[in-house]
């Protein structure tokens, strides 16, 4: 939902695809817009690879939604180590044909 000067417009809404990362789904009206392409912009270390794979690991677990996940400058083993310590499992993931890295 848009909030124009207090009130909610539904008509000019999107439907949105529910990001399961607490906090942003709130501040984009329910998640990201569904079926479009969503560019995450930010300097080196700014949490976009974090945002991502919570998102793609979010929408696995909760959702029931598959993902693939490309990075070019780390390995999946390197991804995977450290993902590890923020408490994601993405090996169980992977067995389960729910992530690809």
């Amino acid at each position: 939902m848009v909030e124009e000067k207090g009130r909610v417009l539904k008509e000019k809404s999107l439907k949105k695809t529910p990001t399961g990362i607490s906090g942003l789904d709130d501040i984009t009206y329910g998640g990201l817009p569904e079926g479009r392409t969503t560019l995450v912009y930010g300097s080196a270390g700014s949490g976009k690879i974090l945002m991502a794979m919570e998102f793609l690991v979010k929408g696995a677990e909760n959702y029931g939604e598959p993902g693939v996940f490309m990075a070019f400058e780390e390995t999946a083993e390197d991804l995977a180590e450290n993902f590890a310590s923020l408490g994601f499992n993405l090996d169980s993931l992977e067995a389960r044909n729910k992530l690809v890295s």
